[in-house]
């Protein structure tokens, strides 16, 4: 949330407003006097590692009933506060419409009872409202995800990583319980990122005679000598009677039926607190600056929105439209309507409910390997393929060291318990090389990275030669650097997590020391997806990146920004190189450039992170992703086996059976790798057209640089506007 209070305030300046603090929620907005403070550049600085809302967050009584309010649209009349951004969940955002709506005649009541002038209510005739969702339990309809949500998954799935340690050791079973009431999101999803045994939500109750199936699932699980079982549960879950399936009973259900030593965890709040993740710094960001936008460009018969995510795209939707929907999920389960309820949730909601369901039977042979340099999330991705593709009836096989052990004949058969474990492991367990060889004999292939793109290309146009190859193919892009054609993403965020931690960490280790100035460098080749978004989610001044050219001019305009900053109380400064951003302005150049400028100002440190980013325990976020974008490959590919299968075998040479899946704006789209041939550059190894550019102009506001900010593929607009910065205060009050 203070990523997003962070952006609210930075952009609300740089288009010229005032933007105001209202501590304690509503009821600071009630109470008035010193809650409503008005708020500056400086006053949001080294807000986003920090978890929770340092702006406070409380339930309000008071706000309603009619005097509340009453009171609350005073405070904001003295003020001239016509813009109210709101982040907090359903129930917030309720309240917030309806003040909206009461708004009118809060102000002739003020007027009659004299504590407003006639002006008055002529200036502030009418209230904005824009919601942002705060919410970890992701309940929230129209959103695929909410802000909180990811760092929360992360405190789960640390505690379950750990936990599953010990219960190898022991031979236990664990029961963990984790947050949702009345959503099971968080439970499916780290359900599915650490490969849990059995799962528990609201939305889905076990059909009875459920405790006999789960024993049995236990107790097959201990004969094929595995050594841990881990149960899900989430706080609001129940069975078809709507009786609740707590973790104690399901404990002594356990000891009882089968005598296995089982423990029961109960979260609570750990998962609200501690540091954000990348992924909500990013978020919270984007839609933080999309709030404001869209309060400048409100009018008296626009209807409240409320920020959403689709996809990879920040959008506006009608706020109340998704209220009710979110509380029409809530209805259909008091009916017991829980199909109903999954589908109201969201699409990939519904997903992650069937990822593990059973699914139609067939019988060839498939084969997966990775390619390239490995990515945190690969062997989440091999799991869920090999698992959905034995679901299906394929004979599975797994190619060790990619296409150079192709080549070698380094293939196995994968079975269904060779990949336990697999979702919580770094780097690539099948092994993964960057040869790429002359193609040999293959089955149908599934392949990742921009290396294996290159090679699809090779053995899509080999099929003319060789018959073989004559089979359907398809990539999911999981690679570090986020560079493959035909994706906005990738499966690369545990690799921005690791910049992220880094970051923070270095400028903590400044808080004693005042005017330090750090140069970091980051990953990614000729990409600066790295830098530019890790630079945004730490909060860098500058970055530097092949794509945008830079010159001396532009490293000495930095240097003087940085040098004006050290006069505010913010004395602490982070610059981000990409590793080929400029084969002349190196790191070391850019640090000796920088220390030499800032002599008597500020000193430098420099930090090359290398190899880091690309280890480490995967994300929740790179589990889930790898998890459904590879189920979804493995569906693609059997579709199009069973469509290509004449004549007692498989045949397939047309440009739509060598694909890659990937997410564009708001989809997941399967795209002919020949189709994306002309948006690359092949040179320089990235597209020819790169989303998160646009995403520069958005730091560099927040870093306090004077620039135009291009909100053309921003929100719902449908035409292009560049919003300038304003040296002095508008009318405006946020």
């Amino acid at each position: 949330m203070n990523a997003a209070v962070r952006a609210v305030v930075r952009m609300g300046i740089y288009v010229g407003a005032k933007v105001y603090f209202i501590h304690e929620g509503y009821q600071g907005m009630v109470d008035g006097g010193d809650n409503i403070e008005e708020a500056s550049w400086e006053s949001v600085s080294s807000m986003l590692q920090v978890g929770g809302t340092v702006i406070g967050s409380a339930r309000c009584k008071e706000f309603r009933t009619h005097e509340g309010r009453l009171k609350a649209a005073h405070n904001l009349v003295e003020r001239g506060i016509t813009n109210l951004c709101v982040i907090g969940g359903d129930g917030s955002l309720t309240g917030a419409n309806l003040f909206r709506e009461e708004w009118s005649s809060l102000l002739d009541e003020l007027l009659q009872k004299g504590l407003i002038s006639k002006e008055a209510v002529r200036s502030n005739s009418e209230l904005h409202i824009v919601g942002m969702v705060g919410s970890i339990d992701n309940d929230f309809c129209g959103t695929d995800m909410t802000i909180g949500t990811d760092s929360a998954l992360h405190r789960i799935i640390e505690v379950v990583d750990a936990i599953m340690t010990t219960a190898q050791s022991h031979q236990r079973t664990f029961v963990l319980e984790v947050m949702g009431r009345h959503c099971g999101y968080l439970a499916m999803v780290s359900a599915l990122a650490c490969g849990a045994d059995w799962v528990f939500i609201p939305e889905m109750p076990p059909e009875d005679g459920w405790e006999d199936n789960m024993c049995q699932k236990l107790s097959e699980n201990r004969a094929d000598k595995k050594r841990l079982n881990i149960i899900i549960v989430a706080e609001g879950a129940i069975d078809h009677h709507n009786k609740p399936i707590t973790p104690d009973y399901i404990k002594e259900l356990v000891v009882r039926c089968l005598g296995f030593d089982t423990r029961v965890t109960i979260l609570g709040h750990v998962q609200r607190g501690g540091t954000p993740s990348a992924f909500d710094r990013i978020l919270a960001s984007r839609m933080g600056v999309e709030a404001v936008l869209a309060l400048l460009e409100a009018s008296a018969s626009t209807p409240a929105c409320v920020v959403s995510l689709v996809g990879n795209q920040a959008v506006r939707l009608p706020l109340m439209e998704c209220v009710q929907m979110t509380q029409e999920v809530q209805k259909a389960m008091d009916e017991k309507r829980f199909e109903e309820a999954v589908r109201l949730r969201g699409r990939y909601f519904g997903f992650y409910v069937k990822a593990d369901s059973e699914l139609p039977h067939s019988s060839f042979n498939v084969a997966v390997l990775n390619v390239g340099a490995p990515a945190a999330g690969m062997n989440a991705a091999v799991r869920s393929a090999v698992r959905v593709g034995i679901t299906e009836g394929h004979k599975m096989f797994a190619v060790s060291d990619g296409f150079e052990g192709f080549s070698k004949g380094q293939i196995k058969e994968i079975k269904w318990g060779d990949v336990g474990g697999w979702t919580g492991q770094g780097g690539s367990l099948l092994g993964t090389k960057r040869y790429i060889s002359a193609a040999t004999k293959v089955w149908i292939v599934w392949l990742s990275l921009l290396q294996a793109y290159v090679g699809l290309l090779e053995l899509s146009a080999a099929r003319e030669k060789y018959e073989e190859l004559c089979v359907p193919m398809v990539m999911v892009p999981a690679t570090v650097s986020n560079n493959i054609p035909g994706s906005d993403l990738s499966i690369a965020d545990t690799s921005l997590n690791a910049i992220v931690e880094t970051c923070d960490r270095i400028k903590q280790s400044a808080s004693g020391t005042k005017r330090r100035v750090f140069i970091i460098e980051t990953m990614g080749g000729y990409c600066g997806y790295l830098a530019t978004v890790g630079g945004l989610a730490a909060g860098a001044d500058a970055v530097y990146i092949y794509e945008e050219p830079f010159d001396i001019r532009d490293l000495q305009a930095n240097v003087e920004h940085l040098t004006e900053k050290m006069k505010t109380s913010i004395q602490r400064g982070l610059v981000l190189r990409n590793e080929n951003s400029n084969e002349n302005f190196t790191t070391d150049f850019i640090y000796q450039l920088y220390s030499e400028e800032g002599r008597g100002v500020f000193d430098c440190r420099k930090n090359i992170l290398g190899h880091m980013q690309q280890g480490g325990a995967p994300s929740p976020f790179d589990r889930n992703f790898g998890t459904k974008i590879s189920a979804k490959a493995m569906q693609w590919i059997t579709r199009t086996l069973k469509e290509s299968f004449k004549g007692g075998r498989v045949f397939a040479n047309s440009e739509d059976t060598a694909c890659l899946l990937g997410m564009r704006r708001r989809a997941l789209v399967f795209q002919p790798v020949a189709e994306l041939r002309d948006e690359t550059d092949f040179v320089h190894r990235i597209p020819k057209e790169q989303w998160w550019l646009k995403l520069r102009p958005l730091m560099k506001i927040l870093a306090k640089y004077k620039t135009s900010y291009d909100v053309s593929d921003s929100g719902q607009l449908e035409h292009v506007t560049r919003f300038q910065p304003k040296d002095s205060n508008s009318s405006s009050a946020i």
